[in-house]
């Protein structure tokens, strides 16, 4: 890789993998929504990219629903193309079927952005949501029956942009999250309310939290990524997860040791979630052995990071309302 293009390049996934390529040279092209509120998680890969030996940095504002057109207008050819851009994510807009409509046809959208920009490879990024409700493991060989717009979206972009590429001769390769973590994540995740709650001190009301999950650091998930841009092969979806497991609230009591060991968890305080999986973990095999891919960060070393940057990004918050 040498030049890349990558949509939602203000989110946690898209800002990591932009500034992993930056700091090695690679130059990206990051497409982002118009006045995003996220534009600070790129502010690392522009402080980078300014600097002798690394990549260049160039930032397009433009909607999704409108990446047709970019069309000759995104500068230097390119061969890589990253699509995390995806709205609705949460709330009633996950089970809209118009709004995740458009959702998939942005897909496609950047399938020819990409071709006509000059690239060879396509990778788009999934989630565990395309599978619906599975326990156990999951690898691209289990049945797929999502139920919710998002997760229907999600698989559905995934295959029709993999005919999409195929048809344009492009490589095609799909990663699917299960749950990531980190600096920049969204204020709705359950890790991500957890930090903010128990840093500002106040008790937090849980599940029983009896599921057995598996959490990525971000810097770690943007790693996997990169690796399945280089190695991973065509038409094949991916994944991506730290391929351990552990119960939930262990999990949660590692956020409240690494902030306060004497803060009340408010553990199973409410109820499931109708359909809530108890068991999702990656089988990461795969994945390993086509790209080379090893998680490096545990919980434990992740959950630190995200927390000294909630506590940096709350301390200017407070900085700036007392001013």
């Amino acid at each position: 890789m040498e030049n890349v293009i990558i949509t939602g390049a203000t989110g946690m996934i898209g800002s990591h993998v932009a500034k992993i390529l930056i700091d090695n040279g690679i130059n990206v092209t990051a497409i982002i929504r118009p006045m995003s509120e996220k534009i600070g998680n790129l502010k690392d890969a522009h402080d980078i990219s300014e600097q002798d030996g690394k990549g260049r940095l160039q930032l397009v504002e433009c909607s999704i629903d409108e990446l047709p057109s970019l069309r000759d207008k995104l500068g230097w050819e390119h061969d890589t193309f990253f699509h995390f851009a995806w709205g609705h994510t949460y709330g009633p807009g996950k089970y809209d079927a118009s709004k995740q409509e458009a959702n998939i046809k942005a897909t496609i959208d950047a399938v020819h952005l990409a071709y006509e920009s000059g690239c060879k490879t396509f990778v788009g990024c999934g989630s565990h949501d395309e599978f619906g409700i599975i326990s156990g493991k999951l690898s691209d060989e289990l049945p797929k029956d999502p139920i919710s717009g998002y997760g229907i979206a999600k698989l559905a972009a995934n295959r029709l942009s993999a005919l999409e590429c195929r048809n344009l001769g492009m490589r095609h390769c799909w990663g699917r999250v299960l749950s990531c973590y980190g600096p920049g994540d969204n204020d709705k995740t359950m890790v991500m309310t957890a930090v903010k709650t128990m840093l500002r001190g106040d008790k937090m009301q849980f599940t029983p939290a009896e599921q057995i999950w598996d959490y990525l650091y971000v810097e770690d998930c943007a790693k996997a990524f990169i690796a399945i841009a280089e190695k991973g092969i065509d038409q094949k979806s991916y994944i991506i997860g730290s391929g351990e497991q552990r119960l939930l609230r262990e999990y949660i009591y590692a956020i409240r040791d690494a902030i306060d060991p004497n803060l009340e968890v408010g553990i199973g305080e409410r109820d499931y979630s109708p359909n809530q999986i108890m068991l999702l973990s990656a089988d990461i095999n795969e994945l390993a052995a086509d790209t080379g891919f090893v998680p490096e960060t545990s919980f434990e070393d992740g959950i630190r990071k995200t927390i000294e940057s909630v506590r940096q990004s709350l301390e200017n918050q407070d900085e700036l309302t007392s001013i």
